[in-house]
């Protein structure tokens, strides 16, 4: 994982998927989490960030994805349970195959556990309207309201979450 920390400092390279249907995202949260991000995780080094976002969902939720294109690139600065991160994400859209299951899921479903920092996490995936993402907890927050106007080629953000997001 391209993750390594300098005292209390953490640095994450960061690769996300948005997959979308009927004006509703996919989201996923550690379940001891109270906010929501975007499925993905950590590329390995030498591996290709796209391939990374296809592992992770197979990973995940086991299911094949198909990344379509770029669409932001993040330099996100926040703090997680007392620790500073400063971490570097890129934000694919990516699809299900037109007849995965996922599609169907109207209610939160757990995926894989997945291992971070040493820890097993069990993973809650969520359909969200994206017309209630601006009253969600989602991080980064840019993103509650970024979703209601995909951008056309790819956007460099820099954005800072002021409060903790752990807290």
């Amino acid at each position: 994982m391209l993750t390594f920390d300098v005292g209390n400092k953490r640095f994450n390279l960061r690769v996300a998927g948005v997959a979308m249907d009927k004006n509703r995202v996919l989201l996923h949260r550690a379940e001891r989490d109270n906010f929501w991000s975007f499925p993905g995780g950590r590329p390995e080094l030498l591996e290709l960030l796209t391939n990374a976002l296809k592992r992770e969902m197979q990973e995940e939720m086991g299911v094949q994805v198909k990344v379509e294109r770029l669409l932001w690139i993040v330099e996100n600065f926040f703090e997680h349970n007392g620790q500073k991160f400063h971490e570097l994400a890129f934000y694919f859209l990516m699809t299900f195959p037109n007849d995965s299951y996922l599609y169907e899921k109207n209610e939160p479903f757990f995926g894989e556990e997945s291992a971070y920092a040493q820890e097993k996490l069990k993973l809650i995936f969520e359909w969200h309207p994206i017309s209630e993402l601006p009253n969600l907890p989602l991080h980064p927050s840019f993103l509650r309201t970024a979703l209601a106007r995909l951008p056309g080629a790819p956007e460099h953000i820099v954005h800072t979450d002021t409060e903790d997001i752990g807290g």
